[in-house]
């Protein structure tokens, strides 16, 4: 696809999907990094249902990193794998207080830096709460629309963004991922894609593939 095509692309699913944004709920750079952390495997909505005792519980990043572990375990037990997540909240909590004087970084390097934090959750966290796009997270959605539209064949999220990042502009960087969810989660969906519901129907290998 070249950059027009994608300039087009973007805007038809602007257009489609007016309201598309981050759907996690979060009031701090910090509680995002957490609801991102327990969005893994797990649906935006049951962790916003899990997040506010969480949070009621954990007011601070030194709530976080002082908690008892398995309080931390049953309070984000819902959203799964639940050991390892809570053993990579309390971490991170102290490598923020530690490494950072308390405030969660705001770059790509020293987000990786953070245990439980890989370069999808460091995309989020960059765009979500300091309005910094520049890169994209590569989610189960937006794997799926990029391998379907052939925008990339990798199977890998990293490659797949940098095969993305070479076609669409440093503008659009932030609305992709929100506007990739919302048609992946609404019409591109993984068992049966919408196709014939699909505004972006044109631009896709996996729709002219079917005729």
């Amino acid at each position: 696809m070249n950059k027009s095509d994608a300039k087009k692309l973007v805007q038809i699913l602007k257009n489609t999907y007016p309201d598309a944004t981050c759907s996690l709920d979060f009031e701090t750079p910090f509680q995002l990094v957490v609801a991102v952390m327990l969005s893994a495997q797990c649906t935006d909505e049951k962790v916003n249902k899990t997040t506010p005792i969480l949070f009621e519980k954990c007011k601070s990043i030194q709530d976080f990193a002082d908690i008892d572990i398995t309080e931390l375990e049953k309070l984000i037990h819902p959203c799964g794998f639940y050991r390892n997540k809570a053993k990579n909240i309390k971490l991170c909590a102290k490598q923020v207080l530690e490494n950072f004087n308390g405030i969660v970084p705001q770059t790509m390097d020293e987000l990786l830096s953070l245990a439980g934090v890989g370069r999808k959750s460091a995309n989020v966290v960059l765009l979500e709460a300091f309005g910094i796009a520049n890169g994209i997270a590569v989610d189960t959605h937006a794997k799926r629309i990029s391998n379907r539209i052939g925008l990339s064949d990798e199977t890998e999220p990293e490659k797949i963004e940098q095969d993305l990042l070479k076609v669409f502009s440093k503008e659009d960087l932030k609305d992709i991922n929100h506007l990739f969810m919302w048609h992946g989660r609404n019409t591109c969906i993984s068992r049966k894609p919408l196709c014939e519901n699909c505004t972006i129907r044109n631009y896709c290998k996996y729709y002219k593939n079917l005729k």
